[in-house]
């Protein structure tokens, strides 16, 4: 078998980290290849070395039996390399075939006629079996078309190796399906796919090979046919996968939080969401469900005073908080694991004990009688975060930055559950970080919660939700559309729900909206 890609004896490092040792691997064209290993185990810049966005220190790498010295990702695509990443690069105001052609030979600024793309594109589309409408807006596609127009734009470009970074995080089952269904169309059709994730499962379902990674190196590749997840994991960390911990139901009548009647509209008058109405209870987590879009990003934003309401009422412990600030919600007894850790619950270039009082400075153990920073009981705080939850760091002087993004979500997860709320509201507290890592935190949320923590989930993880959930909430369209019994609910009735396929229509609170609309 002819090999796509070859990589040899590759080397990067970091002030004081060796992202990349001598890393050696070979993949097969034509193949769906799967890598896989922890947060700091090295995929990523890998993956940065193999796109042009990173140059190795040491290393060859061949493409197509080809040396090549890429220094960009502009080279790379002229290799025949494209990648799709997890966050998607899409205009929303511009329609399929817009996006596709985007930054290609500027047609936006020369008298070309679209057709001409158009007819390019459907050929390309027809021959790997990807169909979209190219004249729909990207602003009103499913998460999963718009991955699939990610994937038609980088096969426009001529990819004959496809990167996938992390594709199933925000996927329903039901969407799950649909790309493996495409993967398997452009593997028959002579593709070579990387597929990055951190789904082990997912993995043995799509992959050819499997290649694991470890502080660096790489471990092995193996045929999928010869290992187990099991065996996968225990390469990977040393010890068996973990599974979300049992369930045994301890929620208390006391009511923590009561959402009446939310609604919310955008700046063009737009409703976002409507009628929202639930309770979390002492002791319990609540789960909310959702694709990507339909609001219950917006309703938990409401909740900590970030998303503006038209009407409504968010009572925390007996109290209306609407008139409350954000930091004042937060001082109230809220803790909020917000979704992208980055950009939302640190500043990268603050050390751990700066991190660990961002917007604290006003409780009474970080704050003196003159109103100066204890800084000894921040230090003495972000030693016992690092220490509770494993964050792998040489100490609490560390920037941000230089942790891995599985231990920046470790110590995020940390400082929130250290600071004993009475509510916590996570949103996608285990995206994008390695099982060992998610083993952990969902031991403390586990913990936590019997302990008398009150928490609202969101996760596109349905494995997770269902796992540590008491009862969840379906989002459908700006809308409550269903409660469900975690007990008694899969990932396929969840995600059928999610997507409008289950006959919600019927549910309680979708009939009392249509009552008011004939009333």
């Amino acid at each position: 078998m002819n090999l796509a890609i070859k990589i040899a004896n590759v080397t990067k490092t970091y002030p004081g980290v060796l992202a990349n040792s001598d890393v050696t691997v070979k993949i097969n064209s034509g193949n769906i290849h799967a890598i896989v290993g922890e947060n700091g185990a090295g995929k990523s810049t890998l993956m940065k070395i193999l796109y042009g966005m990173v140059k190795p220190d040491s290393g060859n790498i061949e493409i197509f039996e080809n040396k090549s010295n890429m220094s960009s990702p502009k080279d790379a695509i002229n290799l025949g390399i494209g990648m799709v990443h997890q966050h998607f690069m899409l205009a929303k105001n511009l329609t399929v075939l817009e996006n596709i052609i985007l930054g290609i030979d500027k047609p936006f600024l020369k008298n070309i006629k679209l057709s001409k793309y158009k007819k390019e594109i459907q050929k390309v589309m027809e021959l790997y079996s990807l169909n979209i409408d190219l004249n729909q807006y990207v602003d009103e596609l499913s998460v999963g078309e718009k991955q699939r127009v990610e994937i038609i734009k980088v096969l426009y470009r001529g990819a004959k190796i496809l990167i996938l970074d992390e594709p199933t995080a925000v996927l329903v089952p039901q969407e799950v399906e649909e790309l493996f269904r495409n993967l398997n169309n452009l593997k028959n059709n002579g593709v070579t796919v990387l597929f990055i994730s951190h789904k082990l499962d997912e993995v043995l379902e799509i992959a050819d090979e499997i290649s694991v990674m470890r502080a660096g190196k790489m471990m092995d590749t193996i045929i999928n046919k010869n290992v187990s997840k099991i065996q996968l994991a225990e390469m990977m960390i040393g010890k068996s996968l973990p599974t979300p911990p049992e369930r045994t139901t301890s929620t208390e009548e006391d009511l923590i939080l009561k959402i009446e009647n939310l609604k919310s509209n955008n700046s063009d008058g737009r409703t976002i969401f409507d009628n929202i109405t639930f309770n979390v209870h002492k002791s319990e987590i609540l789960g909310i469900a959702g694709v990507e879009g339909n609001g219950q990003k917006e309703v938990v934003e409401a909740i900590i005073g970030i998303q503006p309401v038209e009407s409504g009422k968010v009572i925390f412990l007996n109290e209306d908080i609407e008139k409350l600030g954000t930091r004042e919600r937060l001082e109230s007894g809220i803790s909020f694991i917000p979704e992208d850790r980055q950009l939302q619950a640190m500043i990268m270039d603050m050390n751990l004990t700066n991190n660990v009082i961002i917007g604290r400075q006003n409780i009474k153990k970080y704050k003196s009688n003159i109103g100066t920073v204890k800084t000894k009981n921040a230090i003495k705080e972000s030693e016992k975060v690092i220490s509770s939850f494993d964050v792998k760091t040489p100490g609490t002087n560390t920037l941000a930055t230089a942790l891995s993004g599985g231990n920046q979500q470790k110590f995020v997860v940390g400082r929130e559950l250290e600071d004993n709320p009475n509510l916590l509201i996570a949103s996608q507290p285990t995206r994008g970080i390695d099982i060992g890592a998610q083993a952990l935190i969902w031991e403390k949320l586990r913990i936590t919660r019997d302990q008398g923590l009150s928490v609202l989930l969101m996760s596109a993880d349905l494995e997770e939700l269902i796992g540590l959930s008491d009862r969840i909430i379906v989002f459908y369209q700006g809308r409550l559309v269903k409660e469900l019994n975690a007990k008694n609910v899969t990932p396929e009735d969840l995600g059928g729900y999610m997507t409008g396929l289950k006959k919600w229509r019927w549910d309680s609170n979708l009939l009392a909206y249509l009552h008011q609309l004939l009333h």
